[in-house]
This record gives structure tokens, C-alpha cells and sequence, in this order.
């Protein structure tokens, strides 16, 4: 029944992000209110919430299939942050998940202590859709704050892929007993390995929208009298693409039901998801060199949907940890189980 129930949840995800960059040209950036709002009412924007945050009360691995297509179709909505990020933050620190997109950030604030309440400065640095936020959920070393962009000064900035990353300066904000709390165990820890595992899960998505884009591609464009598809040396490259995707959709896949089961505090979890987000950071960068060498120069063009996923991979790779950054921690941990301990890290046997 899980399994039809996921094949439902794919088919409805799809149809709902093709739809949306259907209706896009491939030059808009910036926040998709429409997406958003269909998300919503879908109940697909706050997946893993609870009912009684407002969320739909899904798991994990739900929300994995969602945030992949979401990847693939380049959809302009803040999923992870307001799902797996603020929404999972304020509700763990028992307060109230403010409405509509959210977004988190974590960063060294003043905090003032104002009777329940507290007044807050600092600047947060690439904070994603802070623009578009109804509000900013901001891990302050032991303290949870929920942050109003109205009372902030949001200067605009952007990756590569032109999603929003926004420095936002906060200056003698009061904060009411609402807005502020102390943060669950293990927050840091716990938000890095969230963050990680959703964007490993939309690199995923991204490296596959960007093999289909080129396997179509390559099947329409007519060289020397055949489709460039029949050239060996395309298929060739093509299939390395491919092996490069299912590695990412596995390792991806993997992460998410381990961390659905054992949650983001066991070291399984933090092993599988630094492991799913170093390979498919090394992925994106073999995915978009090999579309673009298959679409050659109109690849490049702002016009071109190609464009949309690529930026994506080269974007992503990077945030939430690098590649380098998580072969580290993996061989820290490695290092740490020593020679009994590796096999049962590696496999998750007892």
C-alpha cells in the first residue's frame, strides 16, 4: 500500500511542478506565488509537519519524493526551508510555525534578554527567499527566534541559479515571548544534517531534469544526416550521465529512509546523509559538463530550460556543504568506528 501511495504522490508532484514550469519562461526568477499556492493547497508545502503545526503529517521519505521533482523541474518555492528547515525548528522549540513560505538561518546574534521577550542585532549572510518569506526562523546559538521581515533590512543577493540568498540585517529588533525560545538538543547538528539531506535531494532531482533535457535533445538534433543520439560517442557520454544520476537517486533515496527511521540524531543518519551529500555533489558537476557538451553553445542561452537545472547543480553542489567538507566528516567518522566499528557504519548492521 506504501508503494501505490508513493506512486500517487510522485504522479501528483510532477504534474503539479511540469505544470508550473510549463507556464514559466525559462528567464523568470524569483519566488513562483502561483506554485506556492498550489503546494498549499495540495497539502505538499508542509509535508512533514504535523497536523497540529499545520503541516500534513507525512514522512521523510514523502517528502523526498516531492523535493526530487522538485529539483527536476527547477521549481521556484522554498520547500526545504520552510518544511524541513524552519517550520521543523520553530515547532521543535515549541513555538507557533508562522504561515506561508518560511525560511532558517543560523548565526552569532546579540540578544538582549527583555522580560520574556528579547531584543536581537546581527546580520544573517545568504539567507534563502528572505524576500519572499512571511518569516525568518533563526537558530541564535541556545535560543530559537522567530524573526518578522518587516522588522529587518533585507538586502538582496542570489547563487548562480538566481535563487534568492539575501543578507538580512537585523537592528534592536523586540521580540515578544512568541517569537523567542530555547532550542531543541542537538539543534545545530540536527538543522546541518536536515539542510544537507534536502538539497542532496534536490541535486537529485536536477541532475535527472538534466539528463532528460539532453536524451531528448540528443534524439531531435539531426547531425550528418541522423540524430546525434545514434553517435556513439554521444551515447557513451549519455550513459555515464546516467550512471552519475541513479548513484545520486540511490544515495538520496538511501539518506532519507535512514533518517526516517532512526531520526537526525543517530550517527546512521549523519553518515548516510553526509555520504548521499558528497557523491552527489561530485555528481553535478559530471552531469551538467556532459548535458552541456551535448546541447553544445544553445545550452548556454538564458532562454534554454537547460540552463535552469545546471545552475541548479553547479549552485547546489556547494551549499549545505561542500563535497570536500562532507569526504571529511565521513572520514572522521570512519576513522572514529576504527577497523570493527566500520562495517556496521558503512551497512547499518548491528
Amino acid at each position: 500500500m506504501r508503494g501505490e501511495h508513493r506512486h500517487e504522490l510522485r504522479e501528483l508532484a510532477e504534474t503539479i511542478f511540469a505544470d508550473a514550469r510549463s507556464r514559466a519562461s525559462a528567464s523568470e526568477t524569483g519566488f513562483d506565488a502561483g506554485l506556492w499556492t498550489t503546494l498549499e493547497q495540495a497539502g505538499l508545502a508542509r509535508l512533514t509537519l504535523p497536523e497540529a503545526a499545520g503541516g500534513s503529517g507525512g514522512s521523510l521519505t514523502d517528502l523526498a519524493v516531492v523535493l526530487e521533482a522538485a529539483g527536476a523541474y527547477a521549481a521556484r518555492v522554498p520547500l526545504v526551508e520552510t518544511d524541513l528547515l524552519a517550520g521543523w525548528l520553530a515547532h521543535a522549540a515549541g513555538l507557533e510555525v508562522p504561515a506561508g513560505p518560511l525560511t532558517a538561518a543560523t548565526a552569532e546574534l546579540t540578544i538582549q534578554p527583555t522580560g520574556d521577550g528579547a531584543t536581537v542585532s546581527g546580520t544573517l549572510p545568504r539567507v534563502p527567499w528572505a524576500r519572499a518569506a512571511t518569516a525568518i526562523v533563526v537558530l541564535a546559538g541556545d535560543r530559537v527566534l522567530v524573526l518578522p521581515p518587516a522588522a529587518v533590512e533585507i538586502t538582496e543577493g542570489s547563487n548562480v541559479a538566481e535563487e534568492p540568498r539575501d543578507t538580512v540585517t537585523v537592528a534592536d529588533v523586540t521580540l515578544g515571548p512568541g517569537a523567542v525560545a530555547a532550542a531543541p538538543d542537538g539543534a545545530t547538528a540536527r538543522l546541518g544534517l536536515r539542510a544537507a539531506l534536502g538539497r542532496t535531494l534536490l541535486l537529485a532531482g536536477a541532475a535527472r531534469g538534466a539528463l532528460a533535457e539532453s536524451v531528448r535533445y540528443a534524439g531531435e538534433r539531426v547531425q550528418f544526416g541522423r540524430p546525434i543520439g545514434r553517435f556513439q560517442a554521444i551515447q557513451q557520454q549519455l550513459a555515464l550521465a546516467a550512471a552519475e544520476v541513479a548513484a545520486v537517486a540511490a544515495a538520496s533515496a538511501a539518506a532519507a529512509r535512514t533518517a526516517a527511521a532512526d531520526g537526525f540524531g543517530a550517527d546512521t543518519t549523519a553518515f548516510a546523509v553526509a555520504a548521499a551529500k558528497a557523491r552527489a555533489s561530485e555528481a553535478a558537476g559530471v552531469v551538467a559538463r556532459i548535458a552541456h557538451q551535448v546541447h553544445g553553445a544553445i545550452g548556454f542561452t538564458r532562454e534554454h530550460a537547460l540552463r535552469l537545472v545546471t545552475t541548479r547543480l553547479w549552485a547546489w553542489r556547494d551549499e549545505d556543504g561542500s563535497e570536500a567538507s562532507w569526504n571529511d566528516e565521513l572520514g572522521a567518522r570512519a576513522l572514529a568506528a576504527g577497523g570493527e566499528g566500520l562495517w556496521p557504519l558503512v551497512t547499518g548492521a548491528p
